[in-house]
């Protein structure tokens, strides 16, 4: 930043943080709100607040070590110091007492030198997790991949445009971009714009879609004639690809437990163009409406409710808001859900589970437990899969395991398996 930081732009900083640190809410759900709040914030004020809230939970662990009380307005001063590039001169009108001295030694710190845990900013037992498949210096890797901001990926809606032409409006517009590395469906803006008054985005020829996500989705592999499920849709990123992979034939049912999520769904689905995407609310995973459906099906997609921690570019505030326990009642949910679906599969017909964590315990452990109690079920690589579309993506032959260290995606887990013919 150019000039000073004014004190109205520091005390807004604070105030926002003192409202989404405690972990309530989701913090863009949080940060929304609290903007809507405050519409005098113009939009470059608005864009310093978001950006120091989720650098200080990207990387609030390590900002509480180097921080005499961990307040909201010494995290926000660590922040802008050490992570953010802002000279002490800089902070001059807003800094008081001995922070001028304090924010110099700050500074000084060696990172390196700070314990691991400090360093990788994850919680205890996320590292004790990762550690029983993973070494020290890969879990650096990936948290320090997951320290950055993750890229504004779109999915190119094909029904309606085909990449090249997406790629050749983005250009044309001043924003440029770039095919993602994997999917063959997906575009990787070099910077953030506001999408939702694109044309493109308004027509329904691009929609947002980390590329992590959409590779899951690809594994599905639905066919034109074919019944499909998605089994937890929330607010239907995947259902919509595929609907359009499925040409828009077919009969794509799009399954979740939460009205709001189902709502957020309906002006997408109508922009997308798309007429074979049936939404349904189920109160759950033994619902009336799942249960008619078993055995009928051809495709049937889980993308599990989980920690979410693959996300944590997006999502920082996971972190803390996500908790031991919680993982035992996700586990056992993610058990149930896949079982339900399963059902649902007919014979010779597939069943996708994927998840956006990292850890074993919603992952291996849970595809794992399915297939010994279903001899019926077979495992099939997710190599071969993705090999028929023409892709190929290091270590993600048996299972997919995307890492944002490897890969540059969210972080992915997901499981192809076959029902006997």
């Amino acid at each position: 930043m150019a000039g000073p930081l004014t004190r109205a732009q520091f005390d807004a900083i604070v105030e926002a943080l003192a409202v989404v640190l405690p972990g309530r809410s989701p913090a863009d759900v949080v940060l929304k709100h609290h903007f809507r709040d405050h519409r005098a914030l113009g939009s470059r004020d608005r864009a310093l607040v978001a950006d120091t809230v989720y650098s200080v939970l990207r990387r609030r662990r390590f900002l509480e070590a180097v921080t005499p009380s961990a307040s909201p307005r010494e995290l926000a001063l660590a922040s802008l110091v050490k992570l953010q590039g802002f000279g002490i001169g800089q902070l001059e009108p807003i800094t008081r007492g001995s922070e001028r001295n304090w924010l110099a030694e700050l500074k000084a710190i060696d990172v390196e030198s700070l314990p691991f845990e400090v360093r990788a900013d994850l919680p205890d037992w996320v590292i004790a997790r990762l550690r029983t498949h993973m070494a020290d210096d890969e879990i650096l890797l990936l948290a320090r991949s997951l320290h950055q901001a993750a890229p504004l990926d779109l999915r190119v809606n094909t029904l309606k445009a085909p990449r090249q032409a997406v790629l050749d409006r983005l250009e044309a517009d001043g924003t440029p971009a770039v095919p993602t590395r994997f999917s063959p469906i997906g575009v990787r803006l070099k910077e953030k714009i506001a999408l939702n008054k694109h044309p493109m985005f308004l027509d329904g020829a691009v929609e947002v879609q980390d590329e992590g996500s959409q590779i899951l989705g690809l594994l599905v592999e639905p066919r034109r004639s074919d019944m499909v499920v998605d089994f937890c849709a929330g607010a239907g990123g995947k259902t919509l690809q595929l609907g359009a992979a499925m040409g828009s034939h077919g009969r794509l049912y799009a399954y979740d437990v939460s009205d709001k999520r189902l709502a957020n769904l309906a002006p997408r689905l109508r922009r997308s163009g798309l007429s074979n995407v049936h939404p349904q609310r189920i109160s759950g995973e033994n619902d009336t409406k799942v249960k008619r459906l078993r055995g009928k099906v051809d495709r049937v997609l889980v993308d599990a409710p989980c920690t979410g921690l693959g996300t944590l570019r997006r999502n920082p505030d996971l972190k803390s808001r996500q908790t031991e326990s919680g993982l035992a009642e996700l586990s056992a949910k993610q058990s149930a859900i896949l079982e339900a679906a399963g059902g649902l599969v007919k014979a010779g017909g597939r069943l996708v589970y994927g998840t956006c964590s990292l850890l074993e315990e919603e992952n291996e452990a849970i595809v794992e437990r399915f297939l010994a109690a279903h001899p019926d079920f077979s495992l099939v690589p997710c190599a071969e899969v993705l090999a028929r579309q023409g892709i190929e993506i290091p270590g993600c032959e048996r299972y997919l395991r995307l890492l944002p260290h490897l890969h540059d995606t969210d972080g992915f887990f997901a499981a192809v398996m076959q029902r006997a013919a």
